[in-house]
């Protein structure tokens, strides 16, 4: 899977699954520019780690939480000759800031859906209307999850995000395939970054409960991401499009597990 040549811009890539599939992606030869919030130690080892493949590795930060123009003033080819040569988009940047759906705001549900679904979609929109108009067979690819398909108490607007992903994706594919550009999406399971081991250290009786529903019995790292979207960014998979999936061990597949014996 050789992606040399290309240049790709990965929202979110400064850590977690932004950070697995960045690095995969320059161990496949692009070059890379990861989007993150801010300058932080998690960017400046993930840089390194990618130009350690030999690549040219750069970053930008903006928060996406912020209206949709001031994100576009920053990572548009449009407005930012930097990304000029992107040809391949990652729009894995999300949030899961949700409250108990009882005591939901208006503020938090519009701020997950701004950064979770309405920032790759006009990002997605911005470098098309430059592939269309140069003839670039670009390559989108969105980061769901399992959460998109199931659904969990606590995570109302996260899941109905997750879930408006899976169908942007569709959408997309069938407005972009007739110009050659390709969308689709890998979905995670629960996997290891920074945050989540924080939440699993904290309460080892979450990390059992995962376990027991996931066929193969593991939580891995995000790093199980990467080479899934490295596929779906390759010509190896040109015949792919509008697809969502799921890197979860399992889970979404599995009606329910038997209880153990002990």
């Amino acid at each position: 899977m050789d992606l040399r040549g290309r240049t790709a811009l990965i929202t979110g890539g400064t850590q977690g699954v932004g950070a697995a599939i960045a690095k995969r992606i320059a161990k496949a030869g692009a070059d890379v520019v990861l989007h993150g919030k801010s300058e932080d130690s998690h960017a400046l080892k993930t840089l390194d780690e990618c130009r350690a493949f030999g690549v040219k590795a750069s970053a930008l930060y903006a928060d996406l939480s912020l209206p949709i123009e001031e994100t576009l003033q920053v990572l548009s080819p449009e407005s930012n000759s930097a990304l000029t040569e992107v040809s391949l988009l990652v729009n894995n940047a999300g949030v899961f800031i949700d409250s108990p759906f009882l005591e939901m705001n208006v503020e938090t549900w519009d701020k997950t859906f701004r950064i979770n679904v309405a920032s790759g979609y006009f990002l997605t929109q911005a470098y098309a209307k430059k592939w269309t108009a140069n003839q670039v067979k670009g390559r989108v690819l969105f980061t769901g999850s399992i959460n998109g398909l199931l659904a969990e108490p606590g995570h109302t607007a996260y899941d109905a995000s997750k879930a408006a992903v899976g169908g942007m994706v569709r959408s997309l594919c069938v407005a972009l395939a007739p110009f050659g550009i390709r969308v689709n999406s890998l979905a995670p399971g629960l996997v290891r970054t920074p945050l989540t081991n924080q939440i699993l250290s904290a309460q080892p009786a979450v990390l059992r409960w995962m376990e027991l529903h996931t066929p193969n019995g593991q939580v891995p790292d995000a790093e199980v991401c990467g080479g899934l979207a490295v596929f779906l960014l390759s010509d190896e998979a040109e015949h792919i499009h509008g697809q969502t999936i799921y890197v979860d061990g399992g889970m979404s597949v599995w009606q329910q597990p038997d209880l153990p014996t002990a």
